[in-house]
């Protein structure tokens, strides 16, 4: 966690700069702490923006839907935020890569965004959720400026509802937007909106029900040996058993893949600047 007393004013230019290619998606690379500068060096510079948090499942549906795929790669920021991905970028690029999961970097933005006098706005969930969100946020960061908060219909909405929904939020004027819509409905969601909602969006999904603590996370240890699937898997196998079982044995089979062309001499990563 970021204390306030590392806080620096954003640079001219954007503290993440390369996007490295894993499958098909173009994920950002560079330490926690400038993920940490980087949103907020967009919501200085860019009227609207978008961040992702890529995992073993989105890099899979990047990979088999190509409409996704540019979505995921037309990202301002791409964060490894799965442990396999901050391995395999380690493995076929020879850096460190940090792990920079949804669940570690809301937290650290909300402490910031308190510490730099930024607002936020939440977006998505159920209204039980996004109290408990509010509540948190209000008892760790008293001084942090709460926007606002939504949590739209489950069903597709009317272009009236859509409108007014981005009219209500822009009217609030937030710096950054925290969405969560659940996989792949918010990055669908933040990139129909690029340009329509002023703010740095970050599709953060599962992190406001940690950061309320609505669920537990596994301990660091567990974390590390990237076994967070097993433990969701445990809770939901009704709804995510596909996801996680077969979804995951496609990625192995794919970085295996990869890891065999690396270690016989053939590059099969690609490097990028990112927007």
């Amino acid at each position: 966690m970021l204390t306030n007393d590392t806080y620096t004013k954003p640079a001219a230019t954007p503290p993440l700069q390369l996007k490295r290619r894993l499958l098909t998606a173009d994920i950002t690379a560079g330490s926690f702490k400038s993920f940490v500068e980087q949103v907020f060096w967009l919501s200085e510079h860019k009227k609207s923006s978008y961040v992702c948090f890529a995992n073993v499942h989105m890099l899979v549906e990047a990979y088999k839907d190509k409409d996704f795929n540019n979505i995921l790669n037309n990202a301002d920021v791409a964060c490894p935020d799965g442990g396999p991905l901050s391995k395999l970028m380690k493995l076929l690029y020879g850096q460190q890569q940090d792990r920079v999961a949804g669940m570690d970097l809301l937290p650290a933005l909300l402490q910031q965004a308190a510490a730099r006098g930024k607002s936020v706005y939440f977006y998505g969930s159920t209204d039980e959720v996004l109290k408990a969100v509010v509540e948190t946020a209000k008892k760790k960061h008293p001084e942090l400026k709460i926007a606002g908060y939504y949590s739209p219909p489950f069903r597709k909405l009317t272009d009236i509802e859509d409108t007014a929904i981005v009219d209500m939020i822009n009217a609030t004027e937030p710096d950054l937007v925290f969405v969560a819509l659940g996989c792949p409905k918010q990055e669908r969601w933040m990139a129909e909106h690029k340009d329509r909602v002023n703010a740095c969006m970050l599709g953060v999904g599962q992190a406001y029900m940690t950061f309320a603590g609505l669920e537990k996370r596994l301990p660091k240890w567990a974390r590390d040996m990237s076994l967070e699937w097993v433990y969701r898997l445990v809770q939901e196998p009704k709804r995510l058993w596909k996801r996680y079982l077969v979804t995951n044995s496609v990625f192995v089979a794919l970085a295996l893949k990869l890891i065999l062309q690396h270690k016989t001499g053939f590059n099969p990563g690609q490097e990028s600047m990112s927007r």
